[in-house]
C-alpha cells in the first residue's frame, strides 16, 4: 500500500513537468501524453528498484523520450514507405456476411477465437497453432471443435452457407 502511495504522489508531481518537456520536444501534446503515460506504466512494476534511484523521475523521463523518439521514427519510416510504394490498396468494406461472422467470433472465448481465426483464415495448421501458444495437439483440436460449435450456435444458416462455399 505504501508503494501505491508513493507512487501515486511520485506521478501526480512528475506527470505534468514531464509532458511539458515532451511537449516541447514533440510538439504534440497527444504525443506527449501517450508517451509519458507509457513511460509511467513502463515505472510501475519496477517501482521497487527504480524509486530506489538518485533520480527516479530521471529514469521516466529517459523512458519516455526514448518512447517519443522511437514514435517518430515508426512515424518517418511510414511515411517513407508510402512515399516508396505509395498508399496501401483500397480495402472493401465488410460485407454484412462478414460483419456477422466477425461479431460472432468476438462472442466466443479468446482461445477458441484464435485457434479458429488462424486456421481457418490463416491457414496455420493444428501443429502450427499448437507450437505457437505451447499447447498439445489435441487442446488445439478441442478449441476448434468448441469454437467451431459455438459459432455455429450464433450464425444464421445464411452466414454458415456462405462461409462453407467461400
Amino acid at each position: 500500500m505504501a508503494d501505491e502511495q508513493n507512487f501515486a504522489e511520485f506521478y501526480r508531481g512528475a506527470y505534468p513537468g514531464l509532458v511539458a518537456e515532451l511537449y516541447a520536444y514533440t510538439g504534440d501534446l497527444a504525443e506527449a501524453q501517450e508517451a509519458a503515460q507509457e513511460a509511467f506504466t513502463r515505472a510501475w512494476p519496477r517501482w521497487n528498484k527504480v524509486s530506489s534511484y538518485d533520480q527516479p523521475r530521471a529514469w521516466v523521463a529517459r523512458v519516455a523520450y526514448r518512447l517519443a523518439v522511437s514514435r517518430w521514427r515508426k512515424a518517418r519510416n511510414t511515411l517513407l514507405s508510402f512515399r516508396r510504394h505509395g498508399p496501401p490498396p483500397d480495402v472493401p468494406a465488410p460485407d454484412a456476411v462478414s460483419a456477422e461472422l466477425v461479431e460472432a467470433l468476438r462472442a466466443i472465448p479468446e482461445k477458441h477465437r484464435r485457434a479458429v481465426v488462424l486456421h481457418h483464415m490463416g491457414g496455420y495448421s493444428v501443429a502450427e497453432i499448437a507450437a505457437m501458444d505451447g499447447v498439445a495437439e489435441g487442446t488445439v483440436k478441442a478449441w476448434l471443435s468448441r469454437g467451431r460449435q459455438k459459432l455455429a450456435a450464433l450464425l444464421s444458416d445464411e452466414t454458415l452457407e456462405a462461409n462453407h462455399h467461400a
